[in-house]
């Protein structure tokens, strides 16, 4: 049996293991394996993780495991706050837990199992009092001395690490800054765009370029209203390149895409310590954006402190940073979009009236492709040059039958939908003509594809009407209001006609 001098001796050896290590690179890709491995052979530890906390996203995920699969790995990820690991970097302190199977916070996201006999220990990686991440190892038979001696050593190690940690995510700062402005030179140097990019002839799109070419070389904020898949960015960018701004940098912002906790820090920047994981200063787009143009796309997504702080910035042009005092004045023209209905929103009381006439100062109404439907052929030819280059196919044109069906359809996902059935039609052609069965079946009917008309009219209605709603509810993420208005009927009518086709709007959320 190891006295206590031989274990003293043995985590000596440990450190100093570590210790050289980490001396011969700083770098954490290049020593956080070989620790975790020393550490694994001189505690007999069989699963031991080092998690890392995302401030962009948010999410604490295992960025290297012993003992574990690669799917295992990938299943390692938790909220702040949530489980034990969430619990360490929430708080900044250790967690020990003799017996998982008493301790509901264990949650065993990665699969390892839950027995009476394993104990576990999670220790915080912190760098000048932010925590970063965590360290934590499993124990099997656990006395409460043990459980004390791996603490005390587990804490020693992860503070040994957490320099090259730091190391780590200085490189991934200095990385963002540079990929932010590299985004921003090839947005300059490409080709500058203008109505005549965007694909259509119809009478409803010559309203959209005269209206582009009314506002472009004002200063005025637009707002572009149109369905999802209607070219809405392409409109923005068409504004952008024809101003006198045009040098500057288009910057763009996908609100719903956006956390509803860093939304705030993308927008405005934020200083060193603001928060944790607030390592440095960080510039938000609309810094990025001075002198050129930023693009707030789904703005009708934003929370309403984000609202009230949004129209100081098209009023004032100025704002703080998160976690600062100093106020930074900017140069920016504001063109945003969204496919919600702001002016019941702002019945609703879920947007605010100041904002939304402080947006609506010059709108522009992008039309759905059904109301564009002469167009249909134009994008098409377009999207089948572009995707024959892009997967080296030779495909001249579109059957008959194949343009009678993209014309008949209804294209819930607009010009979108539209580019992604071209797309996969490209992709399963192998001739050089794109026949009807090509095409998704969700645009496939018996007349165009030659197939014998079977059933009685009422189950061959009920079909076609449970397609029209699923596409409507596909569309609107599962809510039966937005899916109402793009069929034109009310939803009192759609929740009937659901209710009796046996649809389930929440597989569309």
């Amino acid at each position: 049996m190891a006295t206590k001098d031989d274990q003293k001796i043995k985590e000596l050896e440990l450190l100093y293991r570590v210790g050289q290590i980490l001396d011969e690179s700083m770098d954490m890709r290049n020593v956080l394996r070989p620790v975790m491995n020393t550490l694994g052979d001189y505690m007999g530890f069989k699963h031991a993780t080092v998690t890392l906390y995302n401030r962009q996203t948010g999410e604490i995920s295992i960025e290297l495991a012993t003992g574990l699969s690669p799917l295992q790995t990938k299943k390692g990820r938790y909220k702040v706050g949530e489980g034990i690991t969430g619990k360490v970097v929430e708080t900044g302190k250790p967690i020990v837990v003799p017996d998982v199977t008493k301790d509901p916070r264990f949650l065993d996201r990665t699969g390892r199992g839950k027995s009476a006999e394993k104990g576990f220990i999670c220790v915080p990686i912190s760098i000048e009092k932010e925590v970063v991440g965590a360290l934590s190892v499993d124990e099997f038979n656990p006395t409460s001395d043990q459980l004390d001696d791996d603490l005390r050593l587990l804490e020693i190690i992860a503070m040994m690490i957490a320099s090259a940690v730091k190391l780590r995510r200085q490189a991934e700062e200095e990385t963002e800054i540079l990929q932010a402005e590299n985004e921003r030179l090839r947005s300059e140097l490409k080709d500058r765009f203008r109505p005549s990019n965007i694909v259509g002839n119809s009478r409803e799109m010559q309203v959209v370029y005269d209206q582009i070419a009314r506002v472009a070389k004002s200063p005025s904020t637009v707002l572009i209203l149109g369905e999802t898949g209607t070219g809405k960015e392409l409109v923005a960018q068409a504004i952008h390149y024809n101003s006198d701004r045009a040098n500057g940098p288009f910057v763009r912002v996908h609100c719903a895409a956006l956390p509803e906790n860093i939304i705030e820090s993308e927008l405005f920047g934020h200083e060193k310590g603001a928060f944790t994981g607030a390592i440095a200063e960080h510039k938000g787009r609309f810094e990025m954006a001075d002198g050129g143009t930023i693009f707030l796309d789904e703005i009708g997504e934003i929370s309403a402190s984000l609202q009230i702080k949004l129209l100081r910035v098209l009023q004032e042009h100025e704002f703080e940073r998160v976690g600062g005092n100093k106020t930074i004045r900017v140069n920016i023209r504001v063109v945003a979009a969204t496919n919600k209905d702001l002016q019941q929103m702002v019945r609703e009381g879920k947007f605010r009236e100041d904002l939304y006439y402080r947006l609506h100062i010059f709108p522009i109404y992008v039309p759905p492709l059904r109301k564009r439907k002469s167009d249909i052929v134009l994008l098409a030819d377009h999207f089948l040059d572009r995707y024959n280059k892009m997967l080296g196919k030779d495909i001249r044109r579109l059957s008959t039958g194949t343009i009678d069906m993209l014309m008949s359809y209804h294209w819930a996902g607009n010009v979108r939908e539209l580019e992604n059935c071209i797309e996969r039609a490209v992709l399963v052609a192998e001739g050089n003509v794109i026949y009807p069965h090509h095409l998704p079946s969700t645009l496939q009917t018996a007349e165009s594809t030659g197939a014998p008309v079977r059933g009685d009219l009422k189950s061959m209605v009920e079909t076609y009407e449970r397609d029209i709603i699923c596409d409507a509810l596909k569309s609107a993420k599962g809510k039966v209001a937005p899916a109402a208005r793009a069929l034109a009927t009310t939803q009192r009518i759609l929740g009937y006609k659901i209710k009796m086709l046996g649809i389930n709007p929440k597989r569309f959320a």
